[in-house]
């Protein structure tokens, strides 16, 4: 059992999910860890204190952006939160379905609206053939998709995990 209450913990997560993932404010997303946070990538490696995790997941974003989270669920059991998402590119060919790769990450909440844990795992053979897919439709239909940062498969539901077409930084 955690030390903060259900509902805290949900709004938590809710604001942590509409800042990163929905509004892809990503130095303002790192400022929801504590200073001594520790992130374990289990792919990409591990980084200790919100300055490293600001730093890292800046670069990271700008590199990829035309990908996005695509919330799936997400439990909570006390002061940890567990959820299931979809990392997605869309198609650039017209029509086409998206290109997905799984996720699954576990939060600790340390209260005040801040995280101090935060662990990740993804399937990376998926994750290689996703980027492989849509490298290739990129060529073929649209070489200039990726930094047009579109966003058209967010889930039908919850509201608060469905952000805009665009991403909000698209050019």
């Amino acid at each position: 059992m955690g030390g903060h209450s259900r509902n805290e913990v949900e709004e938590a997560f809710i604001h942590y999910w509409r800042t990163g993932a929905v509004g892809e404010d990503w130095e303002a997303w790192a400022d929801l860890f504590t200073d001594d946070a520790v992130y374990i990538e289990h792919v990409l490696g591990s980084l200790r204190g919100r300055d490293q995790i600001k730093s890292w997941i800046v670069q990271i974003m700008a590199a990829y952006p035309e990908l996005y989270t695509v919330y799936e669920w997400h439990a909570i059991d006390g002061d940890r939160v567990i959820f299931y998402m979809q990392n997605r590119r869309d198609n650039p060919e017209p029509g086409g379905p998206p290109f997905d790769f799984p996720g699954v990450s576990i939060l600790h909440y340390a209260g005040d609206g801040k995280w101090d844990c935060e662990e990740d795992f993804w399937a990376l053979p998926a994750a290689q053939k996703a980027q492989a897919a849509y490298i290739e439709a990129r060529g073929k239909h649209d070489p200039e998709h990726s930094i047009k940062m579109t966003r058209q498969n967010w889930p039908d539901s919850p509201d608060w995990a469905r952000g805009p077409a665009q991403g909000p930084r698209a050019r």
